[in-house]
């Protein structure tokens, strides 16, 4: 669907081959295959080591916890969803939490994705440190693209298994020597060295790559700077070795204070918030807004087989004939969706929201009795209301496969209409729209969360009424044919003395709140509470409420001090010979 993915098409089958990894080697960083990185004769062979490294950011999330509907089961949005308990049971066993182990399933090939693409990357840097800038004038632009792409694969392991072997390109190649490799050496006291490489990784992007970019899928300046923001911000948390928040780092603040700003200071013509919510999850809208500081890039017809489409995501659509076949996972939760509603002010009610039902049918009623923000109609799937905005297309409980246990809502964001040309469906539905992996909305809300952080309070405030402003606006594809609302919409700002005491406490909770709504079912909300120390209350909250309405719901507990993060993979615990230490608590 854009310039550099038709350029992975010319090179990417071979390169599968050339960069294939054995599984009980996987950080072995020499790749494998009919050409090896001392076999390249000229810098007319660079770029196809670089575009191998992008090839790999499509099938990342495929089947694995690298894609973030996987998060949003882990957190209060979601429900696995399927057809039961026994569907995918590893993502049931990590959903309740008390059955997650390190022989979990679907834990292991995450881990080794991710060294796969890493490899990708430090081969490529390698290369390109090897060759003169006189015969490859893009080696430095390259490169930052490199440390980039590993600075986001990285990322994404810390956040799910915190401690994770730091592997470059100046680490050897000799697999011997790399199983020696600590996930955490004897004198690594905390997980911060870990941040500081991920985030100079960012800002070292950040001072080479252009403003923009010919080629949609490579990032700009601005999106190293918006990663190098969201690390700061999770760094500036800091934890002891039970994983409870025991510091917040004004210093590391502020440092992602700069690089917010560094975004935020632009020409408005660059980067703003759509003025309609629902175009970011719409496929016409890919690499064509304001608010996409990057994505991650999916196509079709390309001439590959099957298209880089986004298997992350193919048991997500929902089981309705004879629109999809397969296969009704990620479910939006009750909870969820009650936090949605606004009071009689159009404000959020951050201590009763949940005290709502919709077994069953009651949820028809239900929606006909409150006040709801917009952005539900842009995030679930409800029957009886429109599929992705289509009037003559109201989706129907037949779409759920197993309702009595995970009701009848599903996912939106990441669907598109059945009609839609960019649909693979060999039984199981795929996508080629793309993942808006950093959007401005969330700029701007780790901006009011720094804010408040640093007690500026009123600083953040026009920050989160941006936000709520937008989705107070974004009803123009949520009318019926007679021109009245599906819905009885409402979203007011805060405004302080007016509807609401804007103290740090309610401060707080207004941003928290933002966030959950503004990103919901986009796998950012475990990894948010996480960041702030709240998953244990919120978690336990939320599972002790599901199980009134599931019973399922009764084996659930989260443990403080181990479930923050997934276990290390038995697999690699036992190919590093004893390098690795567990995470506690497994």
């Amino acid at each position: 669907m854009n310039n550099i993915m038709n350029r992975y098409i010319i090179s990417c089958l071979f390169f599968l081959m050339l960069f294939n990894v054995a599984c009980q080697k996987f950080l072995e960083v020499n790749p494998k295959g009919v050409l090896s990185e001392t076999q390249v004769e000229g810098p007319d062979q660079l770029d196809n080591f670089v575009i191998a490294a992008y090839s790999h950011m499509s099938s990342l999330g495929f089947g694995t916890t690298h894609n973030p509907w996987i998060q949003s089961v882990r957190s209060d949005d979601a429900y696995k969803g399927g057809g039961g308990l026994n569907d995918q049971t590893p993502w049931y066993e990590m959903e309740i939490f008390t059955a997650t182990n390190p022989n979990v399933g679907n834990n292991d090939g995450p881990w080794y994705l991710g060294y796969v693409g890493i490899s990708r990357a430090n081969t490529a840097i390698r290369l390109l440190n090897n060759v003169d800038v006189a015969d490859f004038p893009n080696k430095e632009q390259r490169i930052a693209e490199m440390k980039f792409i590993r600075g986001w694969i990285y990322l994404g392991m810390k956040l799910r298994w915190k401690y994770i072997p730091i592997i470059d390109e100046n680490t050897p190649t000799d697999a011997v020597v790399v199983q020696e490799i600590s996930n955490r050496p004897d004198d690594m006291i905390n997980d911060l060295p870990i941040w500081d490489w991920i985030i100079q990784n960012f800002e070292d992007a950040a001072t080479v790559l252009p403003e923009t970019q010919s080629e949609k899928g490579r990032p700009t300046k601005y999106a190293a700077h918006a990663f190098a923001a969201k690390s700061l911000l999770f760094r500036a948390y800091e934890q002891n070795d039970q994983h409870q928040v025991v510091n917040v780092n004004a210093e590391t603040l502020n440092k992602a204070l700069t690089h917010l700003d560094a975004i935020m200071t632009v020409d408005g013509a660059i980067f703003d918030l759509q003025a309609d919510f629902g175009d970011n999850f719409m496929v016409e809208f890919d690499n064509a807004t304001k608010e996409s500081l990057w994505e991650v890039q999916y196509s079709i017809d390309d001439g590959t087989t099957d298209g880089r489409i986004n298997r992350g995501n193919e048991l997500n659509a929902p089981w309705w004939a004879p629109y999809f076949t397969c296969c009704d996972f990620n479910k939006v939760s009750h909870t969820m969706i009650n936090a949605f509603k606004t009071d009689e002010t159009g404000l959020p009610d951050f201590i009763n929201y949940n005290n709502t039902e919709m077994i069953g049918q009651q949820y028809v009623q239900f929606f006909r009795d409150h006040a709801f923000d917009p952005r539900l109609s842009h995030t679930a799937a409800i029957p009886g209301y429109p599929w992705k905005y289509d009037n003559n297309l109201l989706y129907e409980e037949s779409g759920s496969r197993a309702p009595f246990q995970y009701g009848y809502f599903n996912s939106l964001k990441e669907q598109v209409h059945p009609d839609c040309d960019c649909i693979f469906r060999p039984f199981y539905v795929m996508n080629s729209m793309n993942e808006k992996a950093i959007r401005y909305a969330e700029v701007l809300l780790w901006k009011a969360e720094i804010l408040i952080q640093l007690n500026r309070i009123n600083e953040a405030l026009p920050l989160i009424n941006r936000i709520r402003e937008r989705a107070n606006n974004s009803t123009q594809r949520l009318h019926k044919p007679d021109g009245s609302l599906w819905m009885n919409y409402r979203v007011e700002t805060y405004k302080p003395g007016v509807n609401c005491d804007w103290t740090n406490e309610f401060a707080w909770q207004a941003l928290m709140w933002e966030n959950r709504l503004e990103f919901a079912m986009e796998g950012r909300r475990f990894f948010d509470l996480m960041r702030w120390g709240q998953l244990e209350p919120v978690m336990n909250a939320f599972i002790n409420k599901e199980r009134t309405r599931f019973d399922w719901y009764n084996q659930g507990r989260f443990t403080a001090g181990r479930d923050e993060f997934l276990p290390i993979p038995q697999p690699q615990m036992n190919w590093s010979k004893g390098s690795y230490k567990q995470n506690p608590g497994y």
